[in-house]
């Protein structure tokens, strides 16, 4: 729990300065101003259409799931493997104890 408050006080402490630091460049600086703001809106605009892309690219490599009667299948030979060796396990416990 330590750690965690450290890691948050960290993050609270660092986000602020960089507030900080941003309304100085942004408000309180003549030259610099302009290229900061131009700077925030392509780090944005990068952010958001690279996360899009992000998005885009997983939805085109990443294989389609099995259709609903595929899986189905597969549940229903699971089951009939299992209710036959239940039934096997059945029978060979029934012909143990018929013979003692």
């Amino acid at each position: 729990m330590d750690r965690d408050r450290i890691v948050g006080f960290s993050l609270l402490i660092g986000s602020l300065a960089i507030i900080i630091v941003y309304a100085y460049l942004v408000f309180f600086t003549e030259k610099i101003w302009e290229f900061v703001i131009k700077l925030t809106g392509f780090a944005a605009v990068a952010g958001f259409f690279g996360l899009l892309a992000w998005i885009g690219y997983v939805l085109a490599t990443t294989p389609p799931p099995k259709p609903i009667e595929e899986i189905e299948k597969e549940i229903e030979e699971e089951l009939k493997k299992l209710e036959q060796e239940l039934k096997n396990e059945t029978k060979a416990s029934k012909e143990e104890i018929s013979k003692e």
